[in-house]
């Protein structure tokens, strides 16, 4: 259009009209059209830097780890804000009480279980093998209820054992049912799925829960045997607790990212949209128990405070900082497909609006300056 634009404008190649621009009674041609033409030229230039600018914020981003570091500053600044903008601290308390609640029940089912394959002492002695990662109290506490649970499922057989875990899952589902609310909010959706259909999730994710568990208690009388067959060592036995963190780690980041997937009430994401949150919360889990471990034993007095209430006191607030990173993981994975006008959600590409998904349907602004602030959303489609 360029080429054709400067050849009504030269008067040796356009013959009368060209005669005509040269005499300035061309309205196509002349400085007006000189103008028009830098006019032109601006427009492109700013189209490109518009182009380079989405690029450079993630938004053409197919994959999280294909975003440049500006748009993960974007990300985690809006992470930061929509968690203090959801109330992410209360919501966690909440899930944290109905976690509490859930506790004994959660340990019934895992002892009836795993007592399917195995004696009730293997059971207490490979829970307390488990349990030896977190904070000295908590890991006593969670003995002492393992060992009344023992001792009163003893004598169910059969029928008995499934009537008794079906009460027990059905007990703990409250304890997923409160995760699945608080998922639902780190992801801006609202519950679309019915009362029945909820409670069958919680019930799947208890049961999911529990065979987590189970599968933890055999890979550690795997460990246990290993060990036995080894020679004792300062080495190996460093190695042992080494390994025992990674599986830890690694049951962590399978259990998030399967919440994160089936929990909120949306189409599903792809998975790559879920490892950012679900690593963020092995990484951050793993550490939080090992610190808050050190911390109360040697830091904090809770039983001058709370006195008898102590231990509860310490396995609760554990609950509630677990709780407040597996939330901050999911608010992580929203703002992260927040941040890419690409079809988050699995199955063919749709377009912006037509995706099930507040945050797949929705793309943040960017934050140079002159542009919204990272917090405004705008919908497309």
């Amino acid at each position: 259009m360029e080429v054709a634009a400067a050849s009504r404008c030269d008067p040796q190649s356009a013959g009368p009209a060209g005669w005509r621009a040269e005499q300035g009674t061309n309205a196509g041609c002349g400085p007006f059209h000189i103008h028009a033409h830098h006019q032109q030229s601006r427009r492109h230039a700013r189209d490109r830097i518009g182009r380079n600018r989405i690029m450079s914020r993630g938004r053409d981003a197919t994959s999280p780890w294909r975003m440049p570091a500006g748009a993960w500053k974007d990300v985690l600044m809006r992470t930061w804000k929509e968690s203090a903008a959801d109330n992410v601290g209360l919501v966690a308390a909440g899930v944290s009480f109905y976690a509490f609640l859930a506790l004994l029940p959660l340990l019934g089912a895992i002892v009836l279980t795993y007592g399917l394959v195995a004696d009730p002492q293997t059971v207490t002695q490979n829970m307390a093998a488990m349990t030896r990662v977190m904070p000295t109290d908590i890991a006593r506490f969670i003995g002492e209820q393992l060992m009344y649970v023992v001792q009163t499922s003893g004598g169910k057989k059969g029928l008995g054992v499934l009537v008794a875990l079906a009460l027990a899952l059905f007990s703990a589902r409250n304890g997923a049912a409160a995760i699945v609310t608080a998922l639902n909010i780190a992801y801006e959706e609202e519950e679309k799925r019915g009362l029945v259909k909820v409670n069958l999730l919680a019930l799947l994710i208890t049961a999911g829960a529990v065979a987590m568990a189970v599968f933890a208690l055999l890979s550690m009388t795997v460990l246990a045997y290993v060990e036995a067959w080894l020679p004792s060592s300062p080495v190996l036995a460093m190695l042992s607790r080494l390994m025992s963190y990674l599986l830890l780690a690694l049951a962590a980041a399978g259990a998030a990212a399967t919440l994160y997937r089936f929990g909120p009430s949306r189409d599903r994401a792809r998975w790559m949209w879920l490892t950012p949150g679900s690593l963020f919360f092995a990484a951050a889990w793993v550490l939080l128990t090992l610190g808050f471990g050190i911390y109360v034993a040697n830091f904090g007095n809770y039983g001058a405070t709370y006195g008898s209430l102590a231990t509860v006191i310490i396995l609760l607030t554990w609950l509630y900082l677990s709780s407040y990173i597996l939330i901050f993981g999911a608010e992580l994975n929203s703002e992260l497909e927040h941040q890419t006008a690409r079809d988050t959600t699995e199955g063919d590409e749709r377009p912006l609006g037509q995706r099930n998904a507040w945050a797949a349907d929705h793309v943040a602004q960017g934050t140079r300056a002159g542009e919204d602030g990272p917090t405004q959303v705008t919908k497309l489609g």
